[in-house]
């Protein structure tokens, strides 16, 4: 854990925080594409408001994995991935197709069709809408999808399930859920395949060790980010007040009151820079008088 002295607190950076390799290969990827050729991505690239701009300045489209119909001859699916059908279907229509899954993604979709290959049910464990979601249950619509210990009573009578989870989704927090279904289906197979990507659980790990060091933590990323969010809700989980924001214009000064150790996250679809206009917004003090002057007002 990296630790920046401030006159106000101390900013604490974990070892583990921000984007992943999987989104900065499919931002390298897309950008190659879009420096030769004009293209359409098929929904966000990566939830967040800063790559969707980027994108946009070098003449990036925006369309939608579900209507087969774009702009430009080049599409790109997202990192989030697609199903093998939504997939095909954009080539059989003529278009070009840019795949930027993440690999880990992809290694999601690969366990779940051995799941039913072997005759399990598939039950993803994940937000439900979510585009990796749409995209797991894409080649396997009679999937069910839970993400609470109540949503397992509506799962179907199966005598095999085959469990993933979505990629972003706490680890922890999966395999309670699993025993949890164990527990409620007692005479029911249940089979876990692992599909919690590494980064997540990298920062999902740094943030245990920065929630017991902490006074305040802000998690950096898009709103819409669902592994940003869940390092800000686990954060509060064990006891440690954390903000989700996209950008230092949202921190309140009265957040920063009387904290010493400020810790500064990010999720894996944040860019290096958003973190840093944080850091250095916090560095400039740019909060600091408004602090102060909160202070003084509260105790005049």
């Amino acid at each position: 854990m990296k630790t920046i002295p401030t006159p106000q607190f101390d900013i604490l950076i974990p070892d583990h925080a921000g984007m992943c390799f999987g989104v900065k290969k499919a931002i390298t990827a897309a950008e190659k594409l879009l420096s030769r050729e004009p293209a359409t991505i098929l929904g966000q690239l990566a939830h967040n408001p800063t790559v969707q701009s980027r994108l946009a300045r070098k003449g990036a489209k925006i369309g939608s994995l579900e209507n087969l119909q774009a702009a430009t001859k080049q599409v790109v699916i997202t990192a989030h991935g697609a199903s093998d059908r939504d997939r095909e279907n954009w080539k059989a229509s003529g278009y070009q197709v840019l795949d930027t899954t993440c690999p880990l993604v992809h290694l999601a979709h690969r366990k779940l069709a051995e799941l039913v290959s072997q005759g399990y049910h598939p039950v993803i464990i994940g937000k439900s809408g979510h585009v990796e979601v749409r995209g797991l249950m894409g080649d396997f619509p009679g999937a069910s999808v839970i993400l609470n210990p109540k949503e397992i009573s509506k799962l179907p009578v199966k005598e095999k399930f085959g469990v993933i989870s979505q990629t972003t989704q706490p680890i922890d927090y999966v395999r309670s859920l699993v025993s949890e279904i164990q527990r409620q289906r007692s005479g029911v197979e249940v089979v876990f395949q692992d599909t919690v990507c590494q980064p997540t659980k990298d920062r999902q790990k740094a943030l245990v060790e920065l929630s017991k060091a902490a006074d305040l933590i802000l998690a950096i990323g898009g709103k819409n980010s669902n592994n940003t969010a869940q390092l800000a809700r686990t954060a509060r989980g064990l006891g440690c007040p954390a903000y989700h924001i996209e950008s230092a214009g949202e921190i309140q000064p009265e957040w920063l009151h009387g904290v010493q150790k400020l810790g500064i996250t990010a999720g894996t679809s944040t860019l290096d820079e958003s973190m840093n206009q944080v850091i250095d917004s916090l560095l400039e003090g740019a909060f600091s008088s408004c602090a102060e002057e909160e202070s003084l007002v509260s105790h005049g």
